[in-house]
């Protein structure tokens, strides 16, 4: 028996994959967990390491309960809606943690070996490439002067628009999730829960902000969404935290979910995705937990509905979609929550957080297929094949396409109609 030794970065899935773990009774899940530590204890030969497993805070991997497990076949299909790829480049295979930033002008994207790629939006053509001469954990985050990846050692590393070093930055270890560079700020995401502030032009620090932490947790690759001047993070323990990015001050920390059950593993209740601004509210999921809205200003809460999820959610304006810990896609009505459809044919494909192109929903699976669904009605309408491997996070949304980076090391751009 053998199993390769992974990186604290490598260790986890998508973020979808622990939503198998929702269907499964604690009892059972426990049961599992045991069952795995002592077939480990038997491997004396095997460059295994259970600590590779193990539930060590600040976080701990969920990988060894599903990735044994290959998804269902793929569900039968008329398709009455096509998607299309309009270009793709190779930047190198990445894991969560890494995703493009996407600006009007240039997409950016890492790879684990160290790469740092700026791409043209409109072709996907490669307009330079740079290596940070260091593995990478994450990244990149971007602005218009300013683009930032980060390593599993603490290493803040900050580029030019040209691909030029610009600073260099440390925090107390590794960088989990892509940074946010916004508004002169760039925030960073640290595996131990923290948030440091470094100023974008020189990397001077700016703020931190540390929170107490559960005994159990699940990695968050997420990181924050900002916007007029504000940042918006999920925590580990259900909670939603409103940031001012210049000062780090907390402008409002709202709940999300609360911890309930008897024991560590069934009180975890994690926001794991990223919170998005619909209108005037920011919403967010939590695993175990629940779907909830917010009035973006003051964090009182306009509706909540009791959806589990660490995948992640997205809107058209109109309608919330959100994939479920049991592997099915829902609508909500954005305005009260009202549920509209839910569609679970794709539960046995392991597929990740939503994201609207044109008139659908569109989910990647841990083979690479794209699957559209209807926003009207969640009928499933399309799919296309890609490189086999799973997105290394929620899809963005790029004009009238989505746009997402493989571990295969793979930049897709994908329209539907």
């Amino acid at each position: 028996m053998s199993a390769p030794r992974r990186t604290a970065a490598a260790r986890v899935n998508r973020a979808s994959s622990p939503a198998r773990l929702g269907a499964a009774r604690p009892g059972r899940v426990i049961a599992g967990a045991l069952a795995v530590l002592l077939l480990a204890s038997g491997c004396a030969t095997s460059n295994f390491s259970i600590y590779d497993y193990l539930p060590v805070p600040p976080a701990f991997s969920l990988r060894w309960l599903w990735d044994s497990k290959k998804p269902g076949p793929l569900p039968e299909l008329t398709p009455s809606a096509t998607a299309s790829v309009s270009w793709q480049a190779n930047v190198g295979k990445a894991v969560p943690g890494f995703a493009p930033a996407v600006l009007s002008d240039a997409i950016y994207v890492a790879a684990i070996d160290g790469g740092l790629t700026r791409l043209d939006p409109a072709t996907g053509r490669a307009l330079w490439r740079v290596s940070a001469g260091k593995t990478l954990s994450a990244g990149p985050g971007a602005d218009a002067d300013t683009i930032v990846v980060g390593t599993d050692k603490g290493e803040v590393l900050a580029f030019d628009a040209a691909g030029k070093p610009k600073w260099t930055a440390r925090v107390p270890t590794e960088i989990m999730a892509p940074p946010r560079v916004a508004d002169g700020i760039v925030a960073v995401f640290v595996g131990d829960g923290s948030i440091h502030a470094f100023a974008a032009n020189d990397g001077g620090k700016k703020w931190v902000l540390q929170r107490n932490m559960p005994p159990l947790t699940v990695r968050n690759y997420a990181g924050g969404t900002s916007t007029r001047g504000g940042l918006f993070v999920g925590t580990a323990g259900g909670r939603l935290l409103a940031l001012d990015l210049a000062t780090g001050i907390v402008g409002w920390d709202a709940t999300v979910a609360n911890p309930k059950g008897a024991t560590e593993l069934e009180r975890i209740a994690d926001v794991t995705s990223l919170p998005l601004v619909v209108g005037n509210q920011v919403c967010a999921v939590a695993y175990q937990g629940r779907v909830a809205c917010f009035e973006i200003t003051r964090g009182s809460l306009n509706w909540s509905r009791d959806i589990s999820s660490l995948s992640g959610i997205a809107s058209d304006g109109k309608s919330l979609f959100v994939t479920d810990d049991k592997g099915a896609v829902q609508a909500l009505d954005t305005a009260n929550g009202a549920s509209l459809w839910k569609q679970d044919r794709l539960a046995a494909r392991k597929i990740g957080g939503p994201q609207v192109v044109g008139d659908f929903v569109a989910v990647i699976d841990v083979e690479g297929y794209v699957h559209l669904l209807s926003t009207i009605n969640g009928a499933y309408v399309g799919r296309l094949q890609t490189d086999g491997t799973p997105a290394t996070g929620q899809p963005a949304s790029f004009l009238s396409s989505i746009l997402w980076q493989s571990a295969g090391g793979n930049v897709y751009a994908v329209t539907a109609k």
